[in-house]
């Protein structure tokens, strides 16, 4: 049986334990404590006990050479991906579940995460698409009357890696001064910092199409709609009056749940669905959804929304929102690390008001270089980017953040009403 000892040696021990204070002119001596304590465990053969709890096993890379070490939860191995941070200070499953996050690794910058853990009524997809989560502190418990299970457990089962105990305020600033990096995450104790490092600089997500791996393969109607204790909106909860179709580039359910809710019948197709397959349903409307990455990296969708802009109402939300920018003449760009979270200002300047929206992109619509007629409806108040368009002559508006993720909790929620009113005018018009 292995025996443990605590050896200590101190100078002068009589004077550094005299139960009076010493002078106010004497100096206290320097005193030296050595402990030792012999280990055993089933890793003696190393001198090394095995701990109780988790150990920094991880390591996060970046393009720029700087080396992060963490705490791994969720699956193991090597993913490479884009690293962006998100300021919301909940809704951790709904970020989680969004395809728009695909090839990316979402920083968290609220500190502590995981303790109202994962239920499945809030999930925003069929699974998980983003590369890996960062956070600062994971939850040791939950404590949620909805919860059905831990974010640990949740990201393993779905493959997803995650990292802790790192410092995100300090990635976070560097991402802010730098601009979004390319990072990559590993638990492999094999693989050397510089390979990872060269793994983060040979890899890009500038002109990837990352919208065919998550949109959906092929069409199916929507029936769900909003559930009854979280929707405001009655009034036209029962009809079925205008028919929808939404392109998958990437949806979120609760985008197609806040239209389900004002009176639309829905059916969603692919990303690439032809145009003229689309006018075949003799559609009210057309909803181009948000989705991932570069909307430069695909032409085919920017050709299917030219074909249909003047033949239906449209409306664009977040990547629908950067298509319809390009179908109509005009130019995107990414931005030095994009918007990412709950609380973005947004001013409406049809009706004058302020909206807390919801947003997650790294690209936005240049308006200089839209044509004339077409009308900026939305401006991001944090740094003046274009946030919504209308084209009154073609029947198109868009949105550039998540109407349905209400953390207005209802500011935006009005702009599905207002896409419903551009198709009756425009049906009974006709």
């Amino acid at each position: 049986m292995a025996t443990q000892g605590l050896n200590f040696a101190l100078n002068n021990p009589s004077t550094f334990f005299a139960p009076n204070k010493p002078p106010r002119h004497s100096k206290f001596r320097i005193v030296t404590i050595k402990c030792s304590a012999p280990h055993s465990s089933k890793g003696a053969a190393t001198g090394l006990v095995e701990r109780p709890w988790n150990v920094a096993n991880a390591r996060l890379v970046l393009e720029d050479g700087s080396i992060w070490r963490a705490k791994s939860f969720g699956a193991s191995g090597t993913q490479v991906g884009e690293v962006v941070f998100n300021t919301s200070l909940t809704g951790y499953q709904e970020i989680l579940t969004d395809p728009s996050y695909a090839g990316q690794f979402v920083l968290m910058t609220n500190p502590h995460i995981g303790n109202t853990g994962v239920n499945f009524d809030d999930e925003e997809s069929r699974q998980c698409f983003l590369a890996g989560l960062v956070i600062r502190s994971l939850s040791i418990g939950t404590s949620n009357w909805r919860c059905a299970e831990t974010l640990g457990n949740y990201l393993a089962e779905r493959n997803i890696m995650g990292i802790s105990d790192v410092d995100t305020r300090a990635i976070t600033r560097r991402l802010r001064q730098d601009g979004s990096l390319i990072g990559v995450l590993s638990t492999e104790e094999s693989k050397s910092d510089q390979e990872l490092l060269e793994m983060s600089r040979s890899w890009d997500i500038v002109g990837i199409d990352l919208i065919s791996d998550v949109s959906g393969k092929e069409p199916f109607e929507w029936v769900e709609s909003t559930k009854p204790d979280w929707d405001f909106n009655t009034h036209e909860r029962n009809s079925k009056t205008y028919r929808v179709i939404a392109y998958d580039f990437g949806i979120k359910h609760n985008i197609l749940r806040r239209l389900a809710s004002y009176g639309c019948q829905i059916i969603v197709v692919p990303s690439t669905w032809p145009a003229s397959e689309t006018l075949k349903l003799k559609p009210d409307g057309v909803l181009f959804s948000n989705g991932p990455g570069d909307p430069s990296a695909v032409p085919y969708a920017v050709a299917i929304v030219k074909e249909l802009l003047g033949k239906v109402p449209v409306f664009g939300i977040c990547m629908g929102h950067q298509l319809l920018g390009q179908a109509l003449g005009g130019k995107t760009f990414k931005m030095k690390f994009g918007h990412h979270g709950g609380n973005h200002p947004v001013h409406n300047i049809q009706n004058g008001r302020v909206e807390i929206s919801a947003q997650n992109h790294n690209y936005a619509v240049d308006p200089a270089t839209l044509p004339k007629g077409v009308e900026v409806t939305h401006i991001n108040l944090n740094d003046g980017t274009c946030a919504g368009l209308a084209y009154p002559a073609l029947n198109v508006m868009s949105l550039q953040y998540h109407p349905e993720a209400s953390p207005g909790p209802h500011d935006s929620d009005c702009v599905f009403r207002d896409f419903v009113e551009l198709m009756k005018s425009v049906k009974y018009r006709a």
